[in-house]
């Protein structure tokens, strides 16, 4: 499917597959005014059929428009207990179908080798994306991985090492292949106490996907308490709702070329969850359609 919007940057949402009537959910919320759909998994594609889902799925899309902007897995691929190889093994599924969804990106976590510090990492990241990079470029398919920390640090973790700019440059001279990315969002960084928007002017290059999500910081809490009391600093939140400028993060990622999509990542909010989830959700994409200068107007001829 190609993108039939005018403007280069679509806002959308993400849509779990492991536990949803994936189509019937997707014919909810189109209504709404999503313009993409990120669908993820969580470690394995279980035994859910990509070509029946794929068809389901485009069929529930029908004429709107609307894009499958990637195909995520979220999982330890560079491990070897049955769980990790199942994550391995829907990389390589998701590349190979990707094609049916009609996106080129493929996203997720890199994994890490448990317990073991980043840079002790980088050979088996190698041994595993190397082959994915290259298998993937064959079918003209990009590679992205998600920020996100999972808990883990520079030196102890169990599921992703692509966590922090020092990881990106260990990773991407590993494998120096121009179909491998970032996933990226604002809040992975602001709970490291990042400031998110030189990092973005630094990375956009290879920034391929955004996710939607921001960070409430309770500045009064860390002052007072520190990054290591019993006391939270830092929640996740729905876009509209944190203390990110988006109006801002969105000028830089234009002012970078990036042409994409920017998919909502709900389910975090401490406070628009439950029965408020969706009504999060669009919010956040009211907002984000604001800051991003509002609906398309053509130029004068």
């Amino acid at each position: 499917m190609k993108n039939d919007f005018r403007d280069t940057i679509r806002i959308g949402t993400l849509v779990p597959c492991n536990d949803k009537d994936v189509p019937a959910y997707i014919r909810q919320i189109i209504p709404h005014g999503f313009e993409s759909f990120s669908l993820t998994f969580w470690q394995t594609t279980e035994d859910i059929h990509l070509p029946d889902l794929a068809r389901r799925v485009l069929d529930a899309i029908g004429d709107s428009k609307i894009a499958v902007s990637s195909l995520s897995i979220y999982g330890n691929p560079m491990e070897i207990e049955p769980r990790d190889r199942a994550t391995l093994d829907a990389w390589q599924e998701l590349i190979d179908h990707a094609h049916l969804f009609g996106t080129d990106l493929v996203t997720g976590f890199t994994g890490r080798l448990r317990n073991k510090p980043i840079d002790q990492c980088m050979g088996r990241f190698k041994e595993v994306f190397q082959p994915l990079a290259k298998r993937a470029a064959d079918q003209g398919v990009r590679l992205a991985f998600e920020n996100c920390e999972m808990g883990g640090t520079w030196h102890i973790g169990d599921w992703n090492i692509a966590h922090t700019p020092d990881a990106w440059e260990l990773m991407f001279d590993a494998v120096p292949m121009p179909n491998l990315g970032l996933e990226w969002e604002p809040c992975h960084q602001m709970v490291k106490l990042i400031d998110p928007l030189p990092q973005l002017r630094k990375w956009v290059g290879k920034v391929f996907h955004v996710h939607g999500k921001d960070c409430s910081i309770l500045w009064d809490v860390l002052r007072t308490h520190g990054i290591n009391g019993p006391r939270p600093f830092a929640f996740h939140r729905t876009p509209g709702f944190g203390d990110s400028n988006w109006t801002d993060i969105i000028s830089e990622l234009r002012r970078g070329g990036f042409h994409g999509s920017i998919d909502i990542e709900g389910w975090h909010d401490p406070v628009y969850k439950d029965d408020l989830e969706m009504t999060g959700q669009v919010h956040a994409l009211n907002y984000l359609k604001r800051c991003r200068g509002g609906s398309f107007v053509p130029n004068p001829v």
